[in-house]
Order: C-alpha cells, then sequence, then structure tokens
C-alpha cells in the first residue's frame, strides 16, 4: 500500500553494486596495470601478487600459482575478501533487498512466498562471516605493508599522490574492518564484566562506534578500492604520471 518511491533504494544499491562488482572483474582478469616498480604501488586488487604472471618487484610471498589466466594474481585472497563482504551483515541486507527482493523495502511483500531465513543451503553459509573477518583481518596487514613501502622511491624516501590514496584506502579498509559486528563480538561481546577487563571494554567501545558507521564504511570502501586501483592503472598505463610532493 506503499505510494512513495520506495523501489528508488533499492534500484540505487543495485546500480551500485552491479557496476562495483563489474569493474572489480574486469580488473581482476586483464591481468596488466597493477604495478609501478618506481613507486613501488601495488593496487589491492592485486595483493598480494602471486603467479608466474606477476612483474618484477610485485611479488613480495613469490609466485607459487601458474599463470592460467583465469587464475587472478591475489587468487588465494580475493576468495576470502569476496567471503567476508558476501556474508558481512550490511550487505546481506543490500543485495536481499536490491537483488533479491526478500523484502525490497520496508512494508513492501516479499517477492518469494515462503521465509526460510538463512538456515538452508546456501545461505546457512552466512554463518562462515566470523571466520571470514580473521582472513579479512590478515589481508587487511598486508595492504598496510602494501601502502608503507610505497614510500620507498628507488634507494629513497618518497611521496606522492598515491601514497596518499593508498595510505587512505588503508585507513578506510581498517575501519570498516574492524566495525564488523563479529569483530565487536569478539572484542568483548561475551564478557559479563567489563569492570574486570578495561582495556577491552575500552577497545569495545572504539569498534562499537565505528559499527554505528558499518554501512557508511562498506559503500566508502568500494570507493577508496576503486579509486586506487584506477590511480594505479592509469599511471601503469602512461595516461598521466603521479604528482610527487617528495623524490
Amino acid at each position: 500500500m506503499r505510494t512513495d518511491r520506495w523501489w528508488f533504494p533499492p534500484l540505487i544499491t543495485f546500480v551500485g553494486l552491479s557496476a562495483w562488482v563489474i569493474y572489480a572483474t574486469v580488473r581482476v582478469f586483464m591481468h596488466k596495470w597493477y604495478f609501478i616498480e618506481e613507486y613501488h604501488y601495488l593496487t589491492p586488487f592485486y595483493s598480494p601478487c602471486l603467479t608466474d604472471r606477476c612483474v618484477e618487484g610485485s611479488a613480495l610471498f613469490g609466485t607459487p600459482l601458474p599463470s592460467f589466466w583465469l587464475l587472478p594474481e591475489a587468487a588465494l585472497t580475493l576468495p576470502f575478501l569476496l567471503l567476508f563482504r558476501l556474508t558481512c551483515y550490511y550487505y546481506r541486507k543490500a543485495y536481499y533487498r536490491a537483488f533479491w527482493l526478500s523484502p525490497p523495502a520496508c512494508a513492501v511483500p516479499d517477492a518469494h512466498e515462503k521465509y526460510t531465513g538463512e538456515t538452508r543451503f546456501p545461505l546457512v553459509f552466512q554463518n562462515l562471516h566470523r571466520y571470514a573477518f580473521y582472513a579479512a583481518a590478515i589481508i587487511s596487514v598486508i595492504n598496510t605493508w602494501d601502502a608503507v613501502i610505497a614510500f620507498r622511491s628507488g634507494d629513497e624516501f618518497g611521496f606522492g599522490l598515491g601514497n596518499v590514496i593508498l595510505v587512505g584506502n588503508v585507513v578506510m579498509l581498517w575501519a570498516y574492518t574492524l566495525s564488523c559486528h563479529s569483530c565487536r563480538h569478539i572484542v568483548a561481546g561475551r564478557l559479563k564484566h567489563f569492570s574486570k577487563h578495561p582495556v577491552r571494554y575500552r577497545f569495545w567501545v572504539f569498534v562499537s562506534k565505528l559499527n554505528a558507521k558499518h554501512m557508511q564504511l562498506a559503500w566508502i570502501t568500494l570507493g577508496t578500492l576503486a579509486l586506487t586501483d584506477f590511480y594505479i592503472m592509469a599511471l601503469a598505463a602512461g595516461w598521466w604520471p603521479d604528482l610527487r610532493f617528495i623524490n
């Protein structure tokens, strides 16, 4: 009985998520324009680079994987990041409404006749979110290291616009990862007496504040990931030079 434009928010979500997935998929399977050796800029879509295609200097952990074209350079980390996003509490709400119309909006009939929740295959695997969080945290450490070593220009310290973008992306990724509901529960959600665990309580308060912005951070990180990748791609393709401040 709703007569307002209830369909507009799920439509925007559908368009936004679809556009990002298409862009990320194309970039992952391009197998080029992902690393700037001079400044050690590595796009997060290719980190860590592990296949035989990895250009010199981009593979910090070696190249144990073959160069099969269907195998992304970051084949060992991308599945875990995808699992972390797919099982995220906010993204569940987003794609349930925008793609499955279950339900499309508040006070709007569900497109499905029967509701089974997340108790059956394949949605029962949504419970893996807490484990995907640990993998996402490890990958965030790797991305942080990528941002740190990018301040090396040859054998000297270097600083440019690419560094600003890489660091900004890492900060947002950490904010999104730590704002995860599972992280909030792991930190101190099971404690019965906060007074006995003051350090964990303070961290829980910090994570709880981030958790209130989980939806916004989910979208912001999609933007920072795409921006970081596009900027490095543009530099590698020679579309424009990096704006350097030091060296």
